[in-house]
């Protein structure tokens, strides 16, 4: 294809109508459209992968293919009950918020009718509520500590014995910041993804001067004096576990040594995956991509390890099975799909890859109340077979390498091998995506802050990162529970599972309120029908 020329295509015309040139041509004229169309909807379109696939009505049909209108009707007994009136929406998103009323009523001299001049009572109330917002407030606390001697040893003895009253240690010595300060500068940056210039914006604005450099300083001193031991902890427990995720996502530090400011370097993330209460997530600042980083983390780990098609996780140690990630496939197949003109969609080779994927993502949910041993063995019978009917069909397309299609078709059979294991244990989970959504705070963070200053900057933001998101994932206000770190931390002698997201000893302030599930008025009313059915026959 080097240096063909259009008018040597041309050339070509008056002579052939399908000589190896042109069709090269062709085919890379048409590569090069599916790509312009791809990034045009990348840029403007839905970013959902959601469809309704062509063809596949006979899914969602079966009551009309079921249906014989030659059989008498059956016999309808009404049943009748009553039941609870649902709390409202509203009335459950304000449950967990504390209360103040303030009471209307008229005056002693206004309480006459103005019909017969009679006294008035109070015969009901109006109700109208409002949600106040008190924005962030500073005020200086002083640490006023008492000191003692004794009057008789200052006249008489020659030692004289100072006593002070005990006082808590500050989270940094010799420094003005708090814990609830600390606490809050950290779920600002790590969690509401607002960079530290924002943040002394808004500080000035409020009164308060801090500077960003002392912020910065600020996070890494109290992420390597009291996070740092926690995140290590966290860190053994997870490579205790039999499963494991594992993503990556670039950043960007400026004063590495031995690297341009513009190099990229990379946040690794590995956490723990659905099978156990007490979710882990930990992140790790490396200066590259290679290999060796997930090799040096996962020294300790035995089991399995869901991951993406990137090559570095398929040259782990032989103890270490990978899984891969069928969403990823199926993305491929979506995009193949999104570039086909609509009207030439239905029957096309990509609609039919989404509609397998359907039947396995269908199957998937299906399987999702199971216990581990009872979804191992319906995905063995149900799902395998499906799936081996898939790369069976993918096998026998002739795609061209250089088409969306073929790119698709490409990536099963690289990764088949890593997709299939998912049939080996019913822990195991069809998709990587529990990665995928805890990396998203890192790249969002990226988008604001833009880069970290030095590498201890990136350590220390990687270990605050793994704090914040674990304490989240455990169902704990990151913010209450930073601010419960930093006051008991300096002052404890207490070992560091104490201290742990999920430990009984985190007080009930530190938590997220749970609300009642929701749940949805048919379920509710099929089972009370089914109990009263039950109490009939």
């Amino acid at each position: 294809m080097e240096n063909i020329s259009l008018h040597t295509t041309e050339s070509c015309r008056e002579t052939c109508t399908n000589c190896h040139k042109c069709v090269e041509l062709e085919l890379l004229v048409k590569a090069q459209e599916e790509q312009i169309r791809l990034l045009t909807l990348k840029l403007f379109g839905k970013k959902s992968e959601r469809h309704e696939i062509e063809g596949q009505s006979f899914l969602f049909d079966e009551a009309v293919v079921e249906c014989n209108t030659d059989l008498p009707e059956q016999e309808m007994e009404q049943i009748t009950y009553d039941r609870r009136k649902r709390k409202g929406k509203r009335e459950e998103d304000l449950s967990g918020l504390p209360v103040e009323q303030i009471r209307h009523e008229l005056s002693e001299s206004d309480q006459i009718c103005p019909e017969c001049g009679e006294g008035l009572h109070v015969m009901g109330h109006d109700v109208r509520k409002e949600v106040e917002i008190i924005p962030a407030s500073f005020k200086v606390i002083e640490h006023i500590q008492d000191v003692y001697s004794c009057r008789n040893c200052e006249k008489h003895n020659t030692h004289v014995p100072i006593i002070k009253a005990p006082m808590p240690e500050p989270v940094i010595k010799g420094s003005i910041a708090s814990p609830s300060a600390v606490a809050h500068i950290m779920t600002q940056k790590y969690v509401n993804a607002m960079p530290f210039y924002r943040q002394e914006q808004d500080f000035s604005r409020n009164g308060f001067i801090l500077s960003r450099q002392t912020m910065a300083n600020w996070m890494i001193k109290c992420s390597f004096d009291w996070l740092e031991s926690l995140y290590e902890r966290m860190k053994k427990l997870l490579l205790a576990r039999k499963i494991a995720h594992a993503d990556e996502t670039v950043i960007q530090v400026l004063k590495e040594p031995g690297k341009a400011a513009d190099t990229n370097s990379y946040i690794w993330l590995y956490r723990s995956s659905g099978d156990t209460g007490k979710h882990i997530v930990i992140y790790e600042y490396q200066e590259s991509r290679a290999g060796e980083h997930p090799k040096k983390f996962l020294e300790e780990f035995t089991g399995f390890l869901h991951a993406d098609g990137y090559q570095p996780y398929h040259n782990l140690p032989s103890n270490i099975i990978v899984v891969g990630c069928w969403t990823h496939g199926r993305r491929k197949f979506d995009e193949a799909f999104k570039v086909i003109p609509k009207d030439a969609r239905e029957g096309s080779s990509a609609e039919k890859g989404l509609w397998y994927y359907k039947k396995l993502f269908d199957l998937e949910r299906d399987f999702n109340e199971l216990t581990a041993e009872e979804r191992y063995e319906q995905r063995l019978l149900y799902s395998k077979p499906i799936a081996l009917e898939f790369y069976k069909w993918v096998d026998s397309l002739n795609a061209l390498p250089q088409t969306l299609l073929g790119k698709a078709v490409n990536y099963i059979k690289e990764q088949w091998k890593y997709l299939m294991n998912v049939y080996l244990d019913g822990r195991l989970e069809f998709t990587n995506n529990r990665a995928e959504r805890s990396i998203k705070p890192v790249a969002i963070g990226r988008k604001n802050y833009l880069f970290y200053n030095t590498p201890d900057g990136a350590k220390a933001g990687a270990i605050i990162y793994s704090i914040v998101l674990t304490a989240i994932e455990n169902g704990l206000n990151p913010f209450q529970y930073l601010k419960y770190l930093f006051e008991q931390l300096p002052n404890s002698i207490e070992p560091v599972e104490t201290f742990l997201p999920w430990s009984d000893s985190i007080p009930e302030s530190c938590k997220i309120p749970v609300k009642r599930k929701e749940t949805r008025h048919g379920d509710d009313e099929h089972k009370l029908h089914d109990e009263l059915c039950e109490k009939v026959s």
